[in-house]
């Protein structure tokens, strides 16, 4: 058994006080010695933490004896060290941002499908698989012909669904990495007119840990240190191609230039060439950071060169 869990979970509920929870909140995951990334709104909790088994099974039993968190799941991976370097709670206005005011997935949202429904939809030709993750994780992994969406963010969805109006009355099963994107996205779609919309109960991670993630090509991108993971144990497919010279890579990295930042797929060669950048001219910024061979950098370790 491996020393840690990662734990991934959320839940829309209504928290009274949400800064003040939010605090109360950050002090106690301290107190465990837990690190992570974790949001709080008056709409609910979004977060991913890691520690011990002892603490990750204190910190769940403690969530799970609010009242308004009754029901939450969390998905857990064993994992040999931590998956985040410091613990971060944070009070935002929502706990994925969307940015469309009245949405309540509580009142209104898609239809959950169980894991072995999924695979019922994935056999049938009349069904859309419509990916509502950001184009970095896409291009690390998604189920076989998903549709897939050129947004940045999470926030620039509405704008993408404009495009998406000859599917209304499609048959549609919107996917995303644990849940919480797909309940404001269909959410949203419903809102807008789309008549037949489904998600996946649990998202992709619930998907793989069910049915070994069957048709899902490539990695699944994760929002921690380990970047991507592998979820496919039935047919797995590499599909990520190195920004460089386009050969097949599932090396993710950020780009050693502070000022762009973006996280893309860099083959170990050219990743030593380019010094861990994207382009000449983020090589050659004055501020580029030191390239380890990772492309995973930490505030005030690897920060700058």
């Amino acid at each position: 058994m491996a020393k840690y869990l990662t734990l991934l979970y959320y839940k829309y509920a209504r928290i009274e006080n949400a800064e003040a929870f939010t605090a109360q909140h950050l002090a106690y995951c301290k107190s465990l010695g837990l690190v992570g990334r974790i949001l709080i709104a008056d709409e609910g909790i979004n977060g991913s933490v890691s520690g011990t088994h002892e603490r990750c099974t204190e910190y769940m039993n403690h969530l799970r004896s609010f009242d308004f968190l009754k029901g939450i799941e969390f998905k857990m991976d064993e994992e040999d060290e931590l998956s985040f370097a410091k613990m971060h709670v944070r009070y935002k206005p929502e706990i994925v941002h969307l940015g469309v005011e009245g949405l309540d997935p509580n009142q209104k949202t898609a239809q959950h499908l169980k894991s072995n429904e999924v695979l019922e939809m994935l056999e049938r030709d009349d069904v859309i698989f419509l990916d509502t993750r950001n184009k970095v994780e896409h291009e690390a992994g998604k189920f076989k012909n998903a549709r897939t969406l050129d947004i940045e963010t999470f926030r620039d969805f509405p704008k993408a669904v404009e495009q998406l109006e000859e599917l209304k009355d499609k048959t549609i099963v919107a996917y995303c990495t644990g849940g919480i994107r797909c309940e404001k996205a269909t959410s949203y779609m419903l809102q807008r007119g789309f008549k037949n919309v489904f998600q996946i109960e649990g998202g992709l991670i619930k998907y793989a840990k069910e049915t070994g993630g069957k048709d899902f090509d490539g990695k699944l991108y994760v929002f921690d240190k380990r970047i991507t993971v592998d979820i496919n144990t039935v047919n797995p497919l590499e599909i990520s191609k190195c920004r460089i010279c386009g050969t097949t890579s599932t090396r993710m990295v950020n780009c050693a230039n502070p000022e762009c930042n973006e996280h893309f797929a860099l083959c170990e060669n050219c990743g030593r060439k380019m010094e861990g950048c994207c382009s000449q001219p983020c090589r050659e910024n004055p501020r580029k950071r030191k390239y380890d061979g990772t492309g995973y950098y930490m505030k005030g370790i690897n920060s700058k060169a």
